[in-house]
């Protein structure tokens, strides 16, 4: 059999059991505060991939923009087709009360969901406007 000859790796695989992969960054001394990226959660990077200006995540970018009454009406149709399906598959209701139940779910998701909405952009632009 030929023998092969084996490649040593150049650099380290980062990622972990959950899947997070870390950036490398520099190695041979320690990162000073702002290389650190300081104080953000419990347990670091919360499921993205470190480094970048802008790696805040998905929630944050969404609470950067002002909520909107059409963006508040999908999630409560998304919100009112599961209600629907939970009702029917796992309690067993019969279809016409579930039927019934939607338009409730709806006028009573929306605002909901936008005021909720609403509420987490303001405080976002007032956290913004401490920094």
């Amino acid at each position: 059999m030929p023998r092969t000859t084996r490649r040593r790796r150049s650099t380290k695989h980062r990622g972990n059991a959950a899947g997070i992969i870390e950036a490398r960054g520099r190695t041979g001394r320690k990162p000073t505060k702002s290389e650190k990226g300081g104080g953000g959660g419990r347990g670091g990077n919360s499921g993205r991939v470190s480094g970048g200006k802008g790696s805040r995540g998905p929630k944050a970018k969404r609470y950067e923009k002002p909520p909107t009454w059409r963006s508040a009406g999908f999630r409560a149709v998304c919100a009112a087709v599961v209600v629907y399906f939970v009702s029917t598959l796992l309690l067993k209701r019969p279809v016409e009360t579930n039927l019934i139940l939607l338009p409730v779910v709806l006028v009573i998701y929306a605002p909901l969901i936008y005021y909720t909405d609403l509420w987490m952009y303001r405080r976002n632009m007032r956290k913004k406007a401490a920094q």
